[in-house]
């Protein structure tokens, strides 16, 4: 099983950082068929991901993002594609956000 993880520094504090993957998920659910739940919190907040093959989560607070993710034996041979896409998407997404800011 390979596993991933990507620690993303933003400062966007929890609200802004909240929207950010709210929007994240709602790409990933759309363009990988993950089915993504968030689960709130006072200091942070918690957004778990799976689909066959992948499963995960960021950990957002006000300050960054840490997502894990565990992919099976098949996914795992696509592991360095997909941290890469992983990669892309997030810091295309914090730097839309900063740019409102």
């Amino acid at each position: 099983m390979s596993e991933i993880r990507i620690r993303r520094e933003h400062g966007l504090g929890l609200a802004r950082a909240r929207e950010v993957v709210l929007k994240w998920a709602e790409h990933v659910e759309k363009k990988f068929d993950m089915e993504c739940t968030l689960l709130e919190g006072d200091t942070s907040d918690t957004l778990e991901f799976t689909r066959s093959g992948v499963n995960g989560q960021v950990i957002v607070t006000d300050q960054a993002f840490d997502l894990q993710a565990k992919l099976g034996f098949l996914m795992g041979a696509f592991a360095g594609q997909i941290e890469a896409e992983i990669v892309r998407q997030l810091d295309a997404a914090l730097e839309k956000a900063r740019q409102k800011k």
